[in-house]
């Protein structure tokens, strides 16, 4: 009888320390139902002309950015077989808040299907859907279609290629109501040379 007991306790204690990363990963994966179609993604990233700042534009929001009140920029750097990544932005207050990471490409993608990591072993998806030839313009997103973002090497982006970046979000299956404009009032110095 002891040793059910003990042995129920410990399930439970298990089901307990679980639970929480169990919830940690379904949100961080979208809990949403998958769309039937692909996500298509860019056949081929250049990666190393990927690296550098890249200017948040518009984004779907995402409970992750909720303190984020302007000026958000990602940093991209190559490190050794992956890729470095600073995610900064500035609160209401006016203070920043910054993250680090890193990321690396799925096999057989092409370089445009990426697995970032901010906090070991929970993991993201970030997926490169459109790239200008230029590559000063991308649209990202994960393939549950419930986060997406309009990067720029601009803190200003042209409405005319915001329209055409949010039309292609569209057509991808995102809600294109529901991206928001991010103000880019005062850009975040940056400590580090951009890796290009």
């Amino acid at each position: 009888m002891r040793t059910k007991t003990k042995t129920s306790n410990m399930l439970r204690s298990v089901a307990r320390a679980i639970f929480p990363v169990s919830i940690g990963v379904l949100v961080l994966t979208g809990c949403t139902s998958v769309p039937d179609k692909p996500l298509p993604t860019v056949e081929t990233l250049d990666v190393p002309r990927y690296m550098g700042r890249w200017y948040e534009i518009a984004k779907l929001p995402s409970r992750f950015q909720a303190s984020c009140a302007s000026d958000t920029v990602a940093r991209y750097r190559l490190s050794g077989q992956g890729v470095e990544v600073l995610n900064a932005c500035r609160r209401a207050d006016g203070s920043v808040s910054s993250i680090s990471g890193r990321a690396t490409a799925e096999p057989g993608s092409g370089g445009a299907r990426l697995r970032v990591t901010f906090f070991w072993p929970i993991s993201g998806d970030y997926w490169v859907l459109a790239v200008d030839p230029s590559y000063e313009t991308a649209l990202v997103g994960t393939p549950s279609r419930k986060y997406a973002w309009v990067l720029a090497r601009k803190p200003t982006l042209d409405d005319a290629q915001l329209q055409a970046l949010l039309a292609r979000a569209q057509a991808l299956g995102f809600d294109r109501s529901a991206f928001v404009r991010t103000p880019q009032a005062a850009p975040i110095p940056d400590d580090r040379r951009d890796a290009n």
